[in-house]
């Protein structure tokens, strides 16, 4: 047998089947040549190696956080995002032209640009499911076999959106990952609240805005990155406010009840009696238009606030009692909130509170009165 000097001998010497294949589309980008593709978890892992002179060490804290966030996928069922993965292959492979193919020899790796906390965080759960298997089966514990085998072949099939750069170097490497890392501005409004299509009030917030005929009544700005548009009475990060503060009585999206693990049964009772009260408010408020005050920011969310406080004396979220507080709204002036140049001078949260007092006070006043009279006479 002849012997091999090289490591291009060797590689040379292997058999077609020792190759990874990847399937993608050759592009430019930043004058480099990439493919992107989309990948399984299972191929992925076996492809990409760390070069810890380009990448950071873990961090212990986030890695937790995106293996608690996986399990959210595994454990519950819900959908989970990520952004792509970038790789980096410094000349390895061969892209064939005519199958829009990727051949990676066995022997070689890709190298992370962007994504080694989260590549961790799906290696952490595969191994850990490799062991609690192997316990399994050591204890005869059939059952439990079927559910980890279950949940890692859900993991291994998990597909990841790639990017793989074909010719650079550790340097360039090292200055793309300082540029994705420190370089983009952060998001914020609308944008910032749509991205996070895993919280509680924003899946329901989402699901209103593109079915429920009110809210289309009211308009609602989704795709406006900070304020919203001229034609539209709300943004829709007001409109998750709006739901926290129903709700809840809050008005921060981190709301106790605002997380991840939800039922479809849940969401499906807050939708309804979120539809229910925007029903409403188109019922008993003048005609939606800009400038109304009525139907301004900080106007809904104290109404949200009191409407909250109102329907949870019971003790638990009351429509009856939501539906009787919301007559007082058409006897409600409006313009008499605020005096002056409160409503443009004040802190946010202080003409939202001012709002929230100036209704709940209208209403201890007048809702004997006014709702009892209203009610007899019908």
């Amino acid at each position: 047998m002849d012997s091999i000097h090289s490591l291009s001998e060797l590689l040379s010497e292997q058999k077609s089947g020792s190759f990874v294949e990847i399937p993608g589309k050759l592009a430019q980008t930043f004058g480099q040549g990439t493919i992107s593709t989309t990948l399984p978890v299972s191929k992925l892992l076996s492809i990409y190696e760390v070069d810890l002179e380009v990448q950071r060490s873990i961090i212990p804290q986030n890695l937790s956080k995106l293996v608690d966030y996986i399990q959210l996928y595994l454990d519950h069922h819900q959908t989970i995002y990520f952004p792509g993965i970038i790789l980096s292959a410094r000349g390895a492979g061969e892209y064939d032209d005519t199958t829009g193919v990727y051949r990676l020899r066995a022997i070689e790796k890709l190298y992370v640009v962007d994504g080694q906390h989260r590549l961790a965080a799906f290696q952490r759960l595969t191994e850990s499911f490799q062991s609690l298997m192997a316990r399994a089966k050591d204890r005869r514990e059939y059952d439990k076999m079927d559910e980890i085998t279950e949940k890692l072949n859900r993991l291994y099939q998990f597909p990841m959106s790639v990017m793989i750069y074909l010719d650079i170097d550790a340097r360039q490497e090292r200055q793309l990952f300082s540029d994705i890392n420190k370089l983009p501005r952060k998001i914020g409004g609308n944008l910032a609240v749509l991205r996070d299509q895993r919280r509680f009030y924003h899946v329901v917030g989402t699901r209103l805005v593109e079915t429920d005929s009110n809210l289309q009544d009211i308009g609602i700005d989704m795709f406006t990155e900070r304020g919203k548009g001229p034609e539209f009475m709300w943004s829709y990060h007001l409109l998750v406010e709006i739901l926290c503060a129903l709700f809840e009585g809050r008005m921060r999206s981190s709301a106790r009840n605002n997380g991840y693990q939800f039922s479809e049964e849940d969401e499906s009772d807050i939708m309804k009696q979120a539809s229910f009260y925007f029903e409403r408010l188109l019922n008993h408020l003048p005609k939606p238009e800009r400038g109304n005050i009525a139907w301004s920011e900080n106007v809904q969310l104290g109404l949200a606030l009191f409407a909250h406080e109102e329907a949870v004396k019971t003790g638990t979220f009351n429509r009856y009692a939501l539906e009787h507080v919301l007559k007082i709204l058409p006897h409600i002036e409006w313009d008499n909130i605020y005096v002056g140049e409160e409503k443009d001078r004040l802190p946010r949260r202080s003409r939202i509170m001012k709002a929230y007092q100036f209704i709940k006070d209208f209403y201890e006043n007048n809702q004997l009165i006014l709702i009892g009279n209203k009610e007899d006479a019908g």
